[in-house]
């Protein structure tokens, strides 16, 4: 199964970054055999408005089944849900220790935002 980790880094000893919508990378892994993707999600970063919801688009473009992250905001919580992606929050360390738990059964779903916009 692909999952989708919000990161601060292009690997998967990278920290996990709190934010979804404005983080700076996105890292989607193939739990099976962890091969990942790196998505360089530096245009959200600053943006206006819609950063949560491109960034959604960007997951959903690779088949993600499941967001690990720390918080998520109300409009990419709805984009996710409309594309059928399962969010947990709440995710810490690396990459490599949020799929770990993640396969371990650590998170349970979201069922709705757990941040406002724009933080």
């Amino acid at each position: 199964m692909k999952i989708a980790v919000s990161s601060k880094g292009r690997d998967l000893d990278a920290p996990v970054d709190p934010r979804f919508g404005r983080a700076a990378y996105l890292v989607v892994v193939d739990t099976e055999n962890l091969e990942f993707e790196v998505i360089d999600n530096s245009k959200n970063i600053n943006a206006f408005k819609g950063a949560g919801i491109n960034a959604a688009a960007s997951i959903s473009e690779r088949e993600a089944k499941v967001l690990l992250t720390g918080f998520c905001g109300p409009n990419a919580f709805k984009t996710l849900e409309a594309a059928g992606i399962k969010v947990a929050n709440d995710a810490t360390g690396t990459v490599r220790e949020a799929v770990q738990a993640f396969k371990d059964g650590a998170f349970s779903y979201a069922d709705g935002a757990n941040v406002d916009g724009h933080w």
